[in-house]
């Protein structure tokens, strides 16, 4: 899986910025990414501090691990 050139707390503060009224096709320009992919962050982590956030990444990763485990198993 391709690791994201953003840490967690820069996600969040690109987050925060937009929901400070900062405008979201600016705020995509100044840091370098597509407006879908701030988009798709919105979507996902919108809401969440810093530990929630990581709390989430390790859940996931747990659950990517099962699912390998279980298919592994399966064959």
């Amino acid at each position: 899986m391709k690791t994201s050139r953003y840490t967690e707390a820069q996600i969040i503060a690109i987050l925060r910025q937009a929901e400070g009224g900062m405008r979201v096709p600016w705020l995509c320009r100044e840091h370098g990414m597509s407006d879908a992919t701030f988009y798709k962050w919105r979507a996902k982590y919108g809401g969440m501090d810093a530990s929630m956030m990581s709390q989430m990444k390790s859940l996931e990763d747990a659950n990517r691990r099962l699912k390998r485990m279980f298919a592994d198993l399966s064959m």
